[in-house]
């Protein structure tokens, strides 16, 4: 009896040692699901950027999910900017970054300042990791200053793409001329949580004042109250919205005082030119250069320009942005022209409709905000996608029954309800087509048919949202995940 009991004793242990995780205790690796133990990351010899800070901060944050998907598809993406798309050097004595999407060797103003952006609350640890961040910030200056209407640029002014043929004012180092408005407020955005984050005023140099001269000067005559053709665009193509309509002009606006887009974040064109979420974007990005230029460059006239237009947008905004739909109220309109016309729907690429509250644009429970996060998630929106597999937002670029896995992100980032937040993580973990990444978009009822399988923003935004929900105390609902 007394042996039998040391055996039942030792096999106990035993269990415990192995099934540990399930009981949340300490464990090694033996708990991990054999399909989750091989990372899906480049070879160390092969990564682009190394921060020994984010690897760190991966196992801290994988030793702490006892879901053993998640932590592998945290592994695989939160790094994925740095291991794959960072091309980092000192140039003339200063740092140097080009950030590439992934799949396209070109660097986006937008998803350049995205994808590295989760990375900045990491700088003060990692002086390696704040130099390619301050690289990226100088880069994107002297890209807005080469031409502040394009929204994409190569690492080498001399390479010449497979857009030199647009019919627009092309300029050497640019890949391509697409007028976003988003474009000229990431580089804000990253500049000043940077600055927020670290105190380091080194960025804000010559290069910096000239990039805010261009922004205001953009945003002015993109306001369109004079009759000169400051922007057109057009390109040989059969996508309607990859070119821009009336001789590249784009559909006629009122000036009210709002900023045109000819494209939207999603890089098609604007039904109506004045894009809300972008124009919201603007003012809060204007606030952000005004603090920066009056507090560290002390140019106080230059600061009350940014005020000015931000004021003057915001105004336009509560006027024009309204739209009272017949269901759910007072919403924003995706689009507007000034001439009463309102285009109702919502575009999965960020600024969005329902990612305002994400980017600092409007408070979450903004009532307006809250009446139009429920019409753009649901079938009133034309781009909103339910199926089989998952629901969410799409948007032309793409076209019917894709959904982007980043209408799933802003849902959970914009979102108060642990319910939520944990359907929108689950159904993130389960439409991954088993590659450990996430894709540009991918069928409402079938994930294995997806895009780009190597599209780096999606990899960093899934990393930030998990992040998050461990800093705001939501670890147990991350662990509640049962999903395999």
């Amino acid at each position: 009896m007394i042996r039998f009991g040391y055996i039942y004793i030792i096999a106990l242990f035993l269990s415990i040692g192995l099934n540990g995780y399930a009981l949340n205790m300490p464990c090694d690796n033996t708990r991990v699901n054999a399909k989750y133990v091989k990372t899906n990351r480049p070879s160390q010899s092969k990564r682009l950027f190394v921060s020994k800070t984010i690897d760190s901060e991966i196992v801290r944050i994988k030793s702490m999910l006892t879901n053993d998907k998640l932590a592998w598809m945290f592994e695989n993406c939160f790094p994925n900017t740095l291991d794959t798309t960072v091309r980092f050097r000192m140039l003339n004595g200063k740092p140097d970054t080009s950030v590439y999407t992934g799949d396209i060797h070109a660097m986006w103003l937008r998803d350049s300042g995205a994808q590295v952006y989760p990375y900045i609350a990491f700088a003060n640890r990692d002086e390696h990791l704040k130099k390619m961040l301050t690289g990226v910030i100088l880069r994107q200056f002297n890209s807005i200053n080469i031409d502040p209407y394009a929204n994409a640029f190569y690492t080498d002014t001399d390479e010449v793409g497979k857009w030199k043929d647009d019919i627009t004012a092309m300029k050497p180092g640019v890949h391509e001329r697409k007028w976003e408005i988003d474009s000229l407020c990431y580089p804000i955005r990253l500049a000043y949580q940077y600055w927020i984050t670290t105190g380091d005023t080194s960025v804000f140099g010559e290069e910096w004042i000239k990039a805010v001269e261009n922004i205001l000067k953009t945003f002015t005559e993109q306001q369109q109250k004079d009759t000169i053709n400051h922007y057109t665009f057009q390109r040989k193509t059969e996508r309607a919205l990859d070119t821009v309509c009336n001789d590249g002009k784009g559909s006629p606006v009122k000036p009210v005082g709002l900023i045109a887009s000819a494209f939207r974040p999603s890089d098609d064109a604007t039904t109506f030119q004045f894009l809300i979420p972008s124009n919201f974007f603007a003012v809060t990005s204007l606030h952000k250069a005004a603090e920066i230029v009056n507090t560290v460059n002390k140019k106080k006239e230059l600061a009350s320009k940014c005020l000015d237009l931000a004021q003057e947008v915001e105004l336009a905004l509560k006027k024009y942005a309204v739209y009272k739909h017949p269901q759910f109220g007072k919403v924003y309109a995706y689009e507007v022209d000034g001439f009463g016309n309102h285009h109702l729907m919502d575009d999965a690429n960020v600024p969005s409709l329902l990612a305002m509250p994400y980017l600092g644009d409007v408070d979450v429970n903004d009532p307006i905000y809250q009446n139009t996060r429920k019409l753009v998630w649901s079938e009133n929106n034309p781009y909103f996608f339910k199926g089989l597999a998952a629901e969410g937002i799409g948007g032309p670029h793409i076209g019917y029954d894709m959904i982007w896995p980043m209408s799933i992100m802003m849902k959970a980032f914009t979102s108060e309800d642990e319910k939520e937040i944990k359907w929108c993580i689950e159904t993130l973990i389960r439409t991954d087509a088993g590659t450990g990444f996430i894709h540009e978009s991918f069928n409402k009822n079938n994930p294995e048919d997806f895009t780009r399988a190597w599209f780096a923003w999606q990899n960093s935004l899934f990393g930030e949202l998990i992040i998050k929900q461990i800093e705001e105390g939501r670890l147990n609902l991350l662990n509640s995940i049962t999903i395999e």
